[in-house]
């Protein structure tokens, strides 16, 4: 069974080796709140393979990219706001999904108890459909 990805399984000096920097640097990315590994109940840092993804994220805008810390704090903020988003968004289109599923279902057993025939027709053609020369796909 594979590991959860939020599980706190990597000591700092293991999490410094894997984003190749120094512990160090792991520490300070802490103080400015870019990351926020798991402390054991004697305060040893932990690191997830969240975590991991998280800092070699950190590294490669700051090493590749050029990016301040400050901007690596807004970008990451972003980041997460936009992943909250498209969770919302998603579960929403379910929703809808969902609702529209069961009106349908309501409408046809409607139709059914009224003695009228429920025919589905194939959509009409949509501009998407046509090809370059006029003709469809």
């Amino acid at each position: 069974m594979p590991r959860d990805k939020d599980e706190p399984v990597y000591m700092i000096g293991v999490a410094a080796r894997l984003v190749d920097c120094h512990p160090q640097t792991l520490r300070m990315y802490e103080r400015l709140g870019l990351v926020t590994p798991t402390r054991t109940d004697t305060n040893l840092r932990l690191y997830s393979d969240s975590d991991i993804t998280k800092l070699q994220q950190i590294q490669r805008l700051t090493q590749e990219l050029g990016v301040n810390l400050a901007g690596v704090g807004v970008i990451l903020d972003l980041l997460g706001k936009l992943q909250t988003m498209r969770e919302e968004m998603e579960q929403e289109v379910h929703r809808v999904h969902e609702d529209a599923a069961e009106e349908i279902q309501m409408l046809r057993s409607r139709l059914q108890e009224a003695g009228l025939e429920v025919v589905i027709e194939p959509a009409p053609e949509t501009a998407d459909d046509v090809g370059e020369e006029g003709g469809t796909e």
